[in-house]
Formats: structure tokens, sequence, C-alpha cells
């Protein structure tokens, strides 16, 4: 991933105006919350933030109908962040699958067991925890599902530039999430979230750059 390098505080600024809808018609023509600052003649998926974020006090309820607080249980563990949905048919499931892909190929066993991907359902009506964990057990069992209260995932997502609006119907009559798609790299040094990766990262991306991140380098 060649990196861009912007203030947390424009990203979360810009946060408010760009949202993509999984599955949505019109989700292609609408810009991630990470490249809203892009400068001119940049691409790739890595945003490298100037001043990381905070890492969210989230406590909600994992797959196992247990109370697990973001901060105590990942604190000193290099850390993937996604909000989205398990009903979702296209970005979301890709997106985990590319991650658990990558860390097969690309990480010792000590260095997955260490790593912590947390996938924070922006759908919890739908997505209970029995339903979050059959999802997530087809793409890596070590995945760490959590739901519970929307407006505490929204204030969580939204700390941390990522934009989450409640499900509504579509124009075909269909449940979407609306959510911003990027993932959050907080680092083991620091707990600080000092990295976005935007929906366009492949496998080859997160092969190359998760070593990096598990060891709480830029990538």
């Amino acid at each position: 991933m060649r990196k861009k390098t912007f203030a947390a505080a424009a990203l979360l600024a810009a946060a408010t105006l760009t949202l993509t809808a999984c599955g949505s018609q019109d989700s292609g023509s609408q810009s991630p919350v990470s490249m809203v600052s892009q400068e001119a003649g940049q691409r790739g998926p890595a945003t490298v933030l100037d001043q990381p974020w905070d890492k969210p006090g989230l406590v909600l309820t994992d797959t196992h109908g247990k109370k697990y607080d973001l901060r105590k249980e990942t604190q000193g563990h290099p850390t993937l962040l996604y909000f989205g949905y398990t009903h979702c048919p296209d970005i979301c499931p890709t997106t985990m699958s590319n991650i658990a892909v990558a860390a097969q190929k690309s990480l010792t066993p000590a260095q997955r067991d260490d790593l912590r991907v947390v996938f924070v359902t922006t759908d919890p009506g739908r997505d209970t925890p029995a339903a979050l964990g059959s999802w997530l057990k087809g793409i890596d069992p070590r995945f760490i599902g959590l739901t519970g209260d929307f407006k505490t995932v929204q204030a969580a997502a939204r700390s941390v530039g990522i934009s989450v609006e409640p499900t509504t119907k579509d124009k075909n009559g269909k449940l979407v999430s609306v959510h911003g798609t990027q993932v959050v790299a907080f680092s083991p040094k620091t707990d600080g979230g000092y990295v976005l990766i935007g929906e366009e990262a492949t496998v080859d991306d997160y092969i190359k750059d998760l070593p990096k991140l598990i060891e709480g380098a830029k990538p």
C-alpha cells in the first residue's frame, strides 16, 4: 500500500459527509471517508494519520453473549476495527475475507494469535450474537464479533472517522446498512488508531502490510 498522511481532525469532519451503502446501486458514486482529503496524484488504500485516534471506549456483546470491553481486551495487541453488517452482499465479506486470507499467508501462528480483528455490526437489529458468530466462523473463527445498542456503535464509529446510519429500506424495499467502509488499524505500542485502510485494499495489499501493522509500524 502506498501511504497517505492526513490530519485525523480533517477526516473526522468529513465522516458526516460521505457514506457507502453495501450493495447499494449508488455506492459506486460515493467516496469512502478516507478518500475525502486525498491529495492530487495520490492513490492507494492506506491512509496514515499524523494524529492517531484514541481507541473507542466501546463495551458491547460478543458472539458468546458476553460483555466485551474493546479497550481492555485489545490493549497491547495489534487491532483491526471494522464497522459493517452480516447481510452485506459485497464490501463487508470481501474485506473480512481479504484480511483472513492475508493473515494466514503472511503471519506466523503467534502473530495471528496476537492480532485482534474486531467486526462491529451496524445492523444490531438483525445481527444477534449467534448470527455474528455463525457468519464470522465461516471467515475466521478468531475474528471477534460485537453487537449492541446502535447509538453506542454509531458514536464509537464517529470517534474514529467512520460514519454509520440506521438500517433503512432502499428503493427496492431491501434493508441496507449505510456505513463507512474503512478498516482502522490500532498500534500495539500506543493503542492509537494510526492507519485507515480503504475498501479497495486487496489480499496482496494486506499481505504486504499486515506484518508491519502487527509491529505498529507504518505501512
